[in-house]
């Protein structure tokens, strides 16, 4: 299947993932069992738009969507040629952004819609030509949105373990054994795509030590959690871990409770992204799924957020469960939308693991406590690859 995709250079103030709108293009093809025709996808701004709206409808102004079928899916002649062209889907982003906020979506939800709405005019339904066939349409395209839900074809997102659990069993008995820096490399191994340490200033298990042996040992890459406090940002400088991920510390809790209140503490924590960014570390700020906090992050120059499972992950019921997952997923995708990048994590286990991963927002995943319990009784490196495959097959690379 082809899907010509082709962004005009007056949408380019809209951060547009063409990857993620090909991905889903390609994958309501499949799912109305068009996928050996091609498929053109233009997107425009509300001047063009309204041009192609004038002279294709005769009316004024923009619209959302124009398809237009093509000859061949039309002639029945040129289709036995072997033509299997379904036609063009023109939006206007400018009107498709209007759109999304007025429903309280992401421009790439709405966008979605539009393209599902544009492809099934080329399939051959109209809701201009009856009430009946207005919600045919209607329930197909809610159908298809769903089925969509729960299509992944991308890059696989990556596994980042968190290794402080192994320095907490070592610091309860005050010895050497089990070595955080030696679990992080047989967590590479078994394909983990970073690790994850928490500098704690109590220091109840990551050490110093710790941190700079890993710098100098880990392969892949290094994110390191700390609160916004002047020793470990002074820790951080010198040490220039591949990111830092500021996150709430409060020295009774047994671990993190909560994301930070980024939109309250705007000045400390941009103070803090700035100096690392002079620096070249680029700055994960780990939030709850909360648009207000979302837009703070963005407002203070941070790189990344990290949303946080937590509330997903404890639920009791599979309606609470199913509420926080819809929030983590609005709150990716508006992230996304907005020019950060995502990721995610904490509380995330062998059960609750797949459904975040399949997320097309979410680059990488944060688990620790979930592999290094089931290490106790699989051995590490096991328990890594069990998860590494959970996150392989939620991200549909087989």
């Amino acid at each position: 299947m082809t899907i010509e995709l082709t962004v005009r250079k007056t949408c380019k103030r809209h951060r547009i993932n063409t990857d993620l709108l090909l991905r889903r293009g390609r994958w309501l093809l499949r799912l109305n069992k068009v996928q050996d025709h091609t498929l053109s996808l233009l997107l425009i701004d509300d001047q063009e738009m309204s041009g192609l709206n004038a002279q294709w409808r005769h009316k004024p102004g923009p619209t959302n969507v124009l398809s237009f079928p093509s000859e061949s899916a039309t002639d029945p002649g040129l289709a036995g040629l072997g033509l299997k062209e379904l036609g063009d889907i023109v939006i206007s982003v400018d009107t498709a952004a209007r759109e999304a906020e007025q429903y309280h979506e992401t421009l790439h939800q709405r966008l979605t819609w539009l393209i599902t709405h544009g492809l099934l005019h080329l399939l051959g339904m109209d809701h201009e030509r009856s009430e009946g066939e207005a919600q045919a349409m209607y329930l197909r395209e809610q159908q298809l949105i769903q089925q969509l839900q729960h299509a992944k074809d991308s890059t696989m997102t990556q596994l980042a373990i968190n290794v402080d659990h192994v320095a907490t069993i070592r610091q309860a008995r005050g010895i050497t054994e089990p070595d955080p820096v030696a679990a992080a490399a047989i967590c590479e191994l078994a394909g983990a795509a970073g690790i994850v340490v928490h500098l704690r200033e109590d220091r109840r298990h990551i050490q110093d030590r710790d941190v700079h042996l890993l710098r100098q040992t880990i392969k892949t890459k290094m994110n390191l959690e700390m609160g916004a406090a002047r020793e470990i940002i002074d820790i951080a400088l010198a040490l220039k871990p591949d990111m830092v991920t500021l996150v709430p510390e409060k020295r009774l809790e047994l671990t993190t409770e909560g994301g930070l209140n980024v939109s309250g503490q705007k000045k400390k924590l941009g103070a803090t992204i700035e100096e690392m960014s002079r620096a070249g570390i680029p700055v994960s700020l780990f939030i709850d799924p909360d648009s207000k906090q979302i837009k703070a992050a963005r407002a203070i120059g941070a790189t990344f957020v990290e949303i946080h499972t937590g509330r997903y992950c404890d639920a009791t019921s599979e309606q609470e469960r199913d509420l926080e997952f819809r929030l983590i997923a609005q709150a990716a995708e508006e992230a996304y939308d907005l020019g950060l990048r995502v990721n995610a994590g904490h509380g995330l286990d062998y059960q609750t693991t797949a459904r975040i991963a399949a997320l097309d927002s979410i680059e990488e995943l944060s688990i620790g406590h979930a592999i290094i319990t089931r290490a106790v009784f699989t051995g590490l490196d096991q328990a890594v690859r069990e998860m590494h495959q959970i996150i392989r097959e939620a991200s549909r690379l087989g």
